[in-house]
């Protein structure tokens, strides 16, 4: 593990209690950061106190949006031990998003390690309580301050933590999603595949639109035909149909998302028959309507496994099992959650465990 240079904050903040977090609202009190410059590429990886950052108004990010980010978490196990989930994992779909936005590629390997350095020095922060965690949020942006469209000399990489409860306010009760007739998330060729702020802010949008017609999210179908299931919100999709898992492919358009991954693999294991295939949102109606849909769920960093329990489509809404949750989704949310907090076996060595570090007094 490299030995990062450490600048400890003169006041340490004191954390909220872990019955009060939401998500993503209260921030730890140091951050990592890393600078690139053309010719120099990567250097003075460090960690600093949390503060604010200083850009020039020309700054390419704020104009042309050449920024990155990913997700991660680390849980304090039943055992005390805290663990990061499948780091590597996160820490490689960054460099991927990196690539799609020709933001010079990071050591992989640094990056793994400068979320054990900064959650080893923070580790007050990891909550205890079942359902919280510490949200780990990798993010790189251009730097360089310019007009004009091409990528940047300069960029930041940069990592805070934030400890969170429950993405959804439902947590992880059915949520209500609306498949979207007109809105679009993204297209083969485009941005889908990368973790970008620009997909984000994309959705903003449909997003308000679904929460004013009492839906938690959106389920968005392909931007070619308007047909296909792609992705729901900040999740992918799943659900069980006469027996066999069934979720879209990974085609250009949609987010290799890391508990998509663990699922697949988990169902594997399980020697529960997977399908990654083209899913018709007529196919999903008919197969609610007949009876032979049989779960329906999201998965994602933020909220694991996240149960649907109505689907809206064409202004009729579509309910899932009575509302409630089923029985593989409970399951798979039972495996992911035990592994994360070190209850469960962990035969892919997916959860890694953090080294405690030295905390300022």
């Amino acid at each position: 593990m490299t030995a990062f240079p450490i600048t400890h904050a003169t006041t340490l903040k004191a954390p909220p209690p872990d019955a009060s977090l939401k998500f993503g609202t209260v921030f730890t009190d140091h951050m990592f950061m890393m600078e690139y410059a053309a010719g120099r590429g990567w250097s003075n990886p460090r960690i600093e106190p949390y503060h604010a950052l200083s850009l020039d108004p020309a700054t390419c990010v704020l104009h042309y949006a050449q920024a990155v980010f990913d997700g991660l978490k680390a849980f304090r196990g039943t055992d005390g031990v805290i663990r990061i989930f499948r780091p590597d994992r996160h820490a490689a779909r960054l460099n991927q998003s990196c690539e799609r936005l020709c933001i010079p590629a990071l050591d992989p390997a640094l990056v793994e390690q400068s979320f054990h350095a900064l959650v080893g020095l923070e580790q007050r922060w990891v909550p205890k309580l079942p359902g919280t965690a510490l949200y780990i949020r990798p993010t790189v942006i251009a730097t360089e301050p310019f007009l004009g469209v091409r990528p940047a000399e300069s960029y930041l990489y940069y990592v805070i933590l934030s400890p969170v409860g429950a993405y959804y306010p439902e947590g992880m009760n059915p949520v209500k999603i609306l498949a979207s007739e007109r809105h679009v998330r993204a297209l083969p060729g485009g941005l889908g595949a990368a973790k970008t702020a620009a997909n984000y802010a994309a959705s903003l949008f449909p997003a308000e639109e679904a929460h004013r017609l009492g839906y938690t999210q959106v389920l968005y179908l392909d931007g070619a035909e308007h047909r296909f299931l792609e992705e729901v919100g900040t999740m992918n999709i799943m659900m069980k149909i006469d027996g066999t898992v069934v979720t879209p492919p990974l085609a250009g358009s949609i987010l290799a998302g890391v508990t998509r991954d663990s699922v697949l693999t988990l169902l594997h294991d399980w020697g529960i028959r997977v399908e990654e295939r083209p899913i018709a949102i007529d196919e999903v109606i008919a197969a609610i309507a007949s009876g032979r849909l049989e779960e329906m769920w999201g998965t994602g960093t933020a909220a694991v496994i996240s149960p649907v329990g109505e689907l809206g489509y064409k202004e009729t809404r579509h309910v899932i099992r009575n509302g409630g949750i089923g029985a593989l989704t409970q399951r798979l949310y039972d495996a992911i959650v035990g592994i994360q907090y070190g209850s469960a076996a962990d035969p892919h060595g997916w959860a890694r465990a953090v080294a405690p570090a030295s905390v300022p007094a």
